[in-house]
């Protein structure tokens, strides 16, 4: 099979699918033959990617912060859709950049909602179909902050530390169930979050890529698409670097 049908059949969801990373998976789903769900909070930029993406590509706006926003829509795309074949979570939030001892409490708490438990909601409730059936992949977008801790970004650095941890965790779980379950762990991709950060913090990130140079979302998704789809079949509980040669382990 090449990757122009690779998804021939197959239906997924991409939280915070209406920009960024998310965004470039849906693309290349659609262009290798599968149908698409969008998950995201901004219904402008949902309105933007519908449009762009087309008849096979549906959105959902919801909050993935929300568990029973999360239950609604996963029932609500699983009838419109059937079953859900692939679950991309790529949905998350920067969060403020500041020194632990200066952190606010509720942003830190607002970062974990988003990051953590959000992504936490949407693997539990897509994994339970898809152990039902006997088959799914799960890729879960974490970053090379849950590795080594970002100074000035303990909240960002922490969370996507957890998603690690949960992805290896579920992949073990469903290990005999037919459903794989990893993560990739990109260094700074030039996405729409970089907004939420400041130019010193994102000039420390540049400095740490031995490439010296960001990755596009087209890499991304690259890695993510093989992740996603019936290829990677004996890769489970994994950790997938997409750091321009920044990752030591």
């Amino acid at each position: 099979m090449g990757t122009d049908e690779r998804f021939d059949g197959m239906s997924a969801v991409v939280t915070g699918g209406a920009s960024g990373i998310g965004l470039a998976v849906a693309r290349r789903i659609l262009a290798e033959g599968g149908q698409v769900t969008l998950w995201d909070l901004d219904q402008d930029r949902l309105d933007s990617a519908t449009a762009e993406l087309g008849a096979r590509c549906r959105a959902e706006r919801i909050d993935v912060a929300d568990p029973s926003d999360v239950e609604r829509a996963t029932a609500s795309t699983r009838a419109a859709t059937g079953e859900i074949d692939a679950l991309i979570c790529s949905a998350g939030v920067a969060g403020l950049n500041a020194l632990v001892i200066d952190y606010p409490v509720s942003e830190w708490k607002r970062v974990f909602d988003i990051n953590v438990n959000g992504l936490f909601y949407c693997n539990r409730l897509v994994a339970r179909l898809m152990k039902a059936r006997g088959y799914g992949r799960i890729v879960n977008v974490s970053s090379i902050a849950g590795k080594e801790g970002n100074p000035t970004a303990s909240a960002y650095s922490a969370s996507k530390a957890a998603v690690i941890g949960l992805t290896k965790s579920l992949g073990k779980e469903l290990a005999k169930d037919g459903v794989t379950v990893n993560a990739v762990t990109p260094a700074t991709i030039e996405t729409p979050i970089l907004a939420q950060v400041s130019p010193a913090h994102i000039a420390y990130m540049r400095s740490k890529i031995p490439m010296e140079r960001f990755g596009t979302v087209e890499e991304a998704a690259s890695l993510i698409c093989w992740l996603a789809s019936r290829e990677c079949s004996f890769s489970t509980g994994a950790v997938f670097d997409l750091s321009g040669g920044r990752a030591t382990y």
